[in-house]
């Protein structure tokens, strides 16, 4: 007789993880074409038509329009909607994430909140003359949803990888995400701005457009939704009561019981910081280009495109970094980066293109691989059984606090008078991010949680 049947489990997982990167590639459209770029803009001149601003998307537009009793500046609305989305999500997502973990079917758990989001998401195809209502509903339910299926995605990859293979697998699937949500995004922005070569009305292309996104983003979730294995749920708190209710229970055992993993919460404080500081240099890069920089719509366009496809390699070389050197030294190494960032973006000479476009460079090349990283150091601190909610808090985190720096952006704007001194003060989150990761043991911080401590870290 032999020795048996081989190993075939390392086959399984090498197949669940190309069918799981897939889900980046599909919800990375609806974050880039329509949350990042087309439909802010978009919304402003629609809402702007109902307050009586005219056709322009200028977000100076001061006229009001009704909102459940409220009256906000069309201008402004886009920006309310989704700060909404972002604190609802914060008191979401930790319940989802308890309703995950005692589920063994996480892969449909995704997939139901995908092609839910995605609904609301292709809704916005309606928005359309003065009518913005509906397309407020969307944007908000959409988004939300959103970040359900994401506490989802994120738990099975502790399912589907080993501790050794998380960096990996994470950059891997972020570096899928930049290139599939890029791709569509160029394909979006060609059609918009050559929408009369094609015979297309300029406003029927944004919502084409924004109508793609929703279609990619449903899609292409079939791909892991059908690839995918269903894993037992493992470490479930004995709870009474329905599965809200037990999910509830189990949510609150887990917020008692945090404590006892001090490293995993000295991260998420780091990554509180740092992740802040990321997402407001991303989102305020446009306003400095162009605003202090001089920069037209053409410069900003390209370098927005060229963020999106060099975070692929930034993300596959941090990839590669980690596992010489590990997650954690990366991380670090990536927050120092970014000090160095915010710091040279002071100086970028007016209206000096190739200088602008090796600052996105730079932008593009760290943000992939931390936020990849970030991802896979982190399931590495989560209790086995307790990814849904420990993902679920590290998305709230995420969500809850991401208009930190660009409050702290707007006030030094204000204050000086200038948007140079306004872009270097957002130091202060890397900073901090570095203070918080310099006192995480990671070693111990795994050890901790339960898990393999990887070869590296």
């Amino acid at each position: 007789m032999g020795q048996g049947i081989a190993d075939l489990e390392p086959l399984w997982r090498s197949r669940e993880q190309k069918a799981w990167n897939w889900y980046d590639w599909a919800n990375s459209a609806y974050y880039t074409t329509v949350l990042s770029v087309l439909f802010a803009p978009f919304m402003i001149t629609v809402a702007g038509r109902a307050a009586g601003c005219g056709n322009s998307a200028d977000d100076t537009c001061d006229k009001t329009v009704d909102v459940l009793g409220l009256h906000l500046a069309a201008g402004s609305l886009p920006f309310y909607l989704t700060s909404f989305a972002t604190i609802a999500s914060a008191f979401v997502l930790p319940v989802v994430g308890a309703l995950v973990d005692r589920s063994s079917r996480k892969r449909l758990h995704m997939a139901a909140f995908a092609w839910t989001g995605s609904f609301f998401a292709a809704l916005l195809f309606l928005m359309r003359g003065d009518q913005w209502q509906l397309a407020a509903l969307a944007i908000v339910m959409s988004s939300i949803l959103g970040g359900c299926s994401l506490v989802s995605y994120y738990a099975i990859l502790v399912d589907i990888s080993t501790e050794d293979e998380r960096d990996r697998v994470s950059s891997r699937g972020w570096a899928f995400g930049y290139l599939g949500g890029g791709l569509l995004l160029a394909l979006n922005l060609v059609m918009v701005l050559a929408h009369g070569a094609i015979g297309l009305d300029k406003e029927l292309a944004v919502r084409i457009s924004l109508l793609s996104a929703a279609v990619w983003w449903a899609g292409f979730t079939f791909i892991p939704f059908l690839r995918l294995r269903d894993h037992p749920a493992l470490a479930v708190v004995p709870e009474s009561g329905g599965l809200l209710t037990r999910s509830f229970g189990q949510l609150f055992t887990t917020l008692r019981e945090m404590r006892r993993f001090p490293m995993t919460l000295t991260f998420l404080l780091a990554f509180l910081f740092y992740n802040d500081g990321i997402q407001t240099v991303v989102n305020v890069a446009s306003t400095y280009g162009s605003k202090q920089l001089g920069f037209g719509d053409g410069v900003l366009i390209a370098t927005i495109l060229l963020i999106q496809f060099v975070a692929f390699g930034g993300a596959l070389l941090f990839g590669r970094l980690a596992a010489t050197y590990g997650a954690y030294r990366c991380i670090l190494w990536g927050t120092y980066a970014w000090m160095a960032i915010v710091v040279l973006a002071m100086f970028l000479p007016r209206k000096n293109i190739a200088a602008f476009l090796l600052a996105g460079v730079a932008i593009a090349i760290v943000l992939g691989g931390t936020q990849a990283l970030s991802r896979s150091f982190f399931s590495l601190l989560v209790p086995r059984g307790r990814e849904g909610e420990y993902f679920a808090l590290y998305n709230a985190c995420e969500r809850g606090t991401s208009w930190f720096g660009t409050f702290l952006f707007g006030v030094v704007f204000q204050v000086t008078g200038s948007y140079r001194p306004a872009i270097v003060a957002l130091i202060v989150f890397f900073v901090l991010g570095a203070v918080f990761l310099r006192r995480l043991d990671a070693p111990r911080g795994i050890a901790e949680a339960g898990n393999a401590v990887p070869m590296v870290v």
